[in-house]
């Protein structure tokens, strides 16, 4: 029995992620880990003054589970 269930994110509910995954169906849930790489690997394209309390929560979880609490981005 496999008790690894993978936790799944509707990019929909967060606007910047949402924007993010432009190219996919927003409604269509996610991996977690594809989230937070989405994040990792755009986040030049977050406008960080308009992340939700929400969202800003969802990314320091990601971080903490996938980046060893660092989430690696440029700037």
């Amino acid at each position: 029995m496999n008790t690894n269930a993978v936790t799944m994110i509707i990019p929909a509910e967060f606007p910047q992620l949402q924007a993010l995954a432009w190219n996919r169906d927003a409604a269509r849930p996610i991996p977690a880990e594809e989230a937070f790489a989405l994040y990792e690997r755009n986040w030049r394209f977050v406008d960080q003054t308009r992340l939700t309390a929400r969202e800003k929560q969802l990314i320091q979880s990601l971080a903490a589970e996938f980046g060893h609490g660092v989430l690696l981005v440029a700037g």
